[in-house]
């Protein structure tokens, strides 16, 4: 927890007992179903919480925006993100159903109300969206075409509406089809943790 209050210090009450909350709700879920990998859940709040929650460092999302995140697996970037952004709606998806449930309970026990989990796969997703989100699902050119269809024409945020990716390693070849398009932020800008040094977002406006 005191890895998330170094990079945000203005969260309420309500969001740090929320955050704080997760550890316990995730050690829970893990134990049943392989949420993250057992080696991983002792780094719960800087390889998945304070991951998922560098959009927030790239985007203020403003109220009212709609996020779609792809392949949320128990939540991530969603809930994190949901905690830090109480006005925005979030609509989780994935194909799995057991960690479907995962997230639906988290968000449910730590009371979020602007989160929608639901099974299903980007393709068979019809609404539309200010943001996709992703963390490591898919390469870009897949998931343009799965989801470019979701994304809304009105805009409201700092960024023209699009996709927000989290990802690792070389990504030239994934990148390459949108050329110019493409925004690449490095995540070793905004934490100093050797976690984030190979660590990156990419951001493709629609």
């Amino acid at each position: 927890m005191e890895i998330i209050n170094k990079y945000f210090q203005n969260l309420t009450e309500r969001q740090s007992s929320q955050i704080k909350a997760l550890g316990e709700l995730y050690a829970d879920w893990n134990s049943k179903i392989n949420l993250i990998s057992r080696k991983d859940i002792e780094n719960l709040y800087e390889k998945h919480i304070l991951h998922s929650l560098a959009i927030a460092k790239i985007l203020r999302f403003t109220d009212k925006t709609s996020i779609l995140d792809i392949g949320t697996g128990g939540g991530f970037p969603g809930i994190p993100l949901a905690i830090i952004f109480p006005a925005v709606r979030f609509l989780l998806i994935d194909s799995i159903g057991k960690k479907i449930n995962a997230a639906e309970d988290i968000a449910k026990q730590i009371g979020l109300e602007n989160v929608e989990c639901v099974q299903e796969r980007a393709e068979d997703e019809k609404r539309q969206f200010d943001f996709v989100v992703t963390r490591a699902v898919m390469p870009l050119p897949d998931l343009v075409k799965a989801a470019k269809k979701n994304i809304a024409h009105d805009q409201h945020n700092a960024l023209p509406n699009g996709f927000i990716c989290l990802k690792g390693g070389v990504l030239q070849a994934e990148i390459q089809p949108f050329h110019n398009n493409v925004i690449v932020y490095e995540l070793s800008d905004y934490f100093e943790e050797e976690f984030f040094k190979t660590k990156k977002a990419v951001y493709l406006p629609v």
